[in-house]
């Protein structure tokens, strides 16, 4: 309080007339921001894309066709079971060191590293089908390889993507790599539906062509890694385990975590009953990829609508809309049309999706700074897939012991029990967009 008395007196020690006016023409006007560049003129942001996109192509092709190949070697439910669950697990069990490795390693050396060895164990498997049926060992190999791999490319995606594009553009970006992933997933099942009929090797032929084009676009494009590794985690304050401090911290991003984990449980255990049961009524593959490829067709519609619903819902509510619209999914097999019902009925389930991605985006990662990103992106990648192992393997198991009918009437009872607790909780229908989230679900 007495600082500003004397500064002032200093300042002025008697009265004195004022300065004469600044002409305007001797202030030097203040620099024009520079124009942002259209995201299609960006071409690290396109290069990414064109990576991640090739990446997604050769994963869903994989997951397609390899359970397609392992039932036509066993004839066993369980095993083709068996080899999702090795995959997703792997992700699982290293999904957290993924993490600390994006927070603190070179992101750009981890996605070629990670790239490079998804390229290897995708090659393998047409190489051992030109000498003969493969080992079933080899295959869960090939997963868990294949599983590993997400844990570290997933994060460093992610944190590529925001380092290449300015925040203002952020939504508009997530929204576009969501339509284009939308449409490499949308090719992914009916090409390797295609592709298996033309030879068992084809499909994981393509699917290393896929692998190729990804590690290409990882080495070509540059982009920023922690600059101080170690010292920005320390001062973030976090460990191995600090992004799954700050999910756990929020009531509503623990119920709405919980309601997706329930979801991605239930669509794992769905995938293999759906495929058994369209084989069992005479699909052929061509048919049942394209029978599976009805959610990427809805998410590409989506995609247009993600301002909008995010304005006419808050993200609770959104939430438990596409939650619901789930349910009614695993009985779509069991009704007349046989595909073309199985096809509708992921499409409109999957029309919600990119609306909750971008929901997550704008409640989890943007609320974190970026020395803790990583781990959080991670975390939430683990809890959101922390079901799809057992969802998958007990699918299999189930099949073996029961009908592919009442499989799915099980999933769709189990999924309505845990949305009916969801929804009677004030948490998530209460919830409410951040100050940021209106203007960034107009980009």
């Amino acid at each position: 309080m007495t600082d500003q008395p004397t500064v002032t007196a200093a300042a002025h020690p008697e009265p004195a007339d004022p300065p004469p006016p600044v002409p305007p023409a001797s202030v030097p006007p203040s620099p024009a921001p520079a124009p942002l560049v259209p995201l299609r003129r960006n071409l690290r942001f396109q290069a990414l894309w064109a990576g991640q996109a090739s990446a997604t192509l050769g994963m869903v092709i994989g997951d397609t066709a390899f359970p397609l190949l392992v039932l036509a070697l066993t004839g066993s439910s369980t095993a083709a079971g068996a080899f999702g669950a090795v995959q997703m697990a792997t992700a699982l069990l290293l999904g957290v060191h993924g993490g600390v490795v994006a927070d603190r390693a070179d992101r750009r050396r981890v996605l070629i590293a990670a790239d490079g060895a998804r390229l290897l164990a995708l090659s393998s498997v047409p190489a051992a089908l030109a000498f003969g049926p493969p080992n079933l060992v080899h295959l869960l190999l090939v997963a868990a390889v294949i599983g590993a791999t997400v844990s570290y490319s997933g994060p460093v995606r992610l944190l590529a993507l925001r380092s290449v594009v300015p925040p203002e553009q952020l939504s508009q970006a997530l929204a576009q790599d969501e339509a284009r992933m939308s449409g490499a997933a949308l090719a992914g099942p009916p090409l390797a539906g295609f592709l298996f009929g033309l030879g068992r090797a084809v499909p994981f032929l393509g699917a290393t062509l896929a692998s190729l084009l990804a590690l290409t676009a990882a080495l070509v494009v540059r982009f920023p890694s922690p600059h101080e590794s170690g010292a920005a985690d320390r001062s973030a304050g976090g460990n191995a385990l600090a992004g799954f401090r700050v999910l756990a911290a929020s009531p509503l991003l623990r119920t709405a975590l919980a309601v997706l984990l329930v979801i991605n449980l239930t669509g794992a255990a769905l995938l293999l009953p759906v495929m058994v049961l369209l084989h069992e009524h005479g699909t052929g593959s061509a048919g049942i990829g394209l029978a599976l490829a009805g959610e990427a067709v809805g998410a590409l519609a989506g995609t247009v609508l993600v301002a909008r619903l995010h304005r006419l819902a808050g993200p609770g509510v959104l939430l438990l809309a596409v939650a619901w619209s789930a349910v009614p999914v695993p009985l779509a097999p069991l009704l007349p049309g046989g595909a073309p019902t199985v096809f509708a009925a992921l499409f409109v389930f999957g029309a919600g999706v990119p609306s909750l991605r971008v929901m997550l985006d704008l409640l989890v990662f943007r609320q974190v700074p970026d020395a803790l990103r990583g781990r959080v992106i991670a975390a939430t990648m683990t809890l959101l897939t922390a079901g799809m192992p057992a969802g998958t393997f007990v699918a299999g198991l189930l099949l073996d012991r029961s009908s592919p009918a009442t499989v799915l009437v099980a999933i769709s009872a189990l999924l309505a029990a845990a949305l009916l607790a969801a929804t009677a909780s004030p948490t998530l229908r209460r919830a409410t967009w951040p100050a940021a989230a209106p203007a960034a679900g107009q980009d």
